[in-house]
């Protein structure tokens, strides 16, 4: 244990002085805590504070059940795991799902391609002008409301496992104890849900 503490402490030295001698505030894979080496902070810019600290989460909900898409201590960017999170629900269910509800960062090209390959829709504006008639323009923004308030179910079942289910106290000192103690914290949601 002391060994890996040292090891910490030189990596830490290191990356103040690269910091100190370059004259930013910014380092690759930066060590923020000492017991928790693996933990990285994550710039969020929310009203309560910019930086967040644990693991950074992909989450699909599915009825009302939350299922752990991909799980890392390192930022990273949502869209490259969508297609993962498609066959996960196909694995489960057998068939892929009519529609995708997700943010904009999800509506890349090589997503919506691949997406209409399978006759999948993904939510949000479709690309191009607007369509001249009115009928059809009320119609595309009244499915687009629909899909933003499924979209919005995802952010409910963060707060719902922070506030009900201890998902923002996560103690596992290692990273493989932490992702399992995430995962268990979503079957307990889930179980939870099925009961009542």
């Amino acid at each position: 244990r002391e060994s890996k503490t040292l090891e910490t402490a030189c990596e830490v030295y290191r990356q103040q002085k690269h910091m100190l001698d370059t004259r930013t505030h910014r380092v690759e894979r930066r060590i923020v805590n000492f017991a928790q080496p693996h933990v990285r902070p994550i710039v969020r810019g929310k009203a309560g504070g910019k930086v967040e600290f644990g693991a950074k989460l992909l989450v699909a909900v599915e009825k009302g059940h939350a299922f752990v898409v991909h799980s890392s201590w390192e930022n990273f960017n949502e869209s490259t795991h969508f297609v993962d999170g498609c066959e996960q629900y196909r694995e489960r269910n057998g068939c892929w799902p009519e529609v995708v509800c997700a943010d904009m960062i999800f509506r890349t090209r090589g997503n919506l391609a691949w997406c209409k390959k399978r006759g999948i829709r993904l939510s949000g504006p479709c690309l191009g002008r607007p369509p001249l008639d009115e009928v059809k323009l009320g119609e595309r923004k009244r499915v687009e409301r629909e899909d933003a308030a499924k979209r919005n179910e995802v952010e409910g079942k963060f707060g719902e496992g922070k506030r009900k289910y201890g998902l923002d106290r996560i103690g596992g000192k290692l990273p493989g104890t932490s992702d399992s103690l995430i995962v268990l914290q979503f079957i307990i949601m889930n179980l939870w849900r099925m009961l009542r």
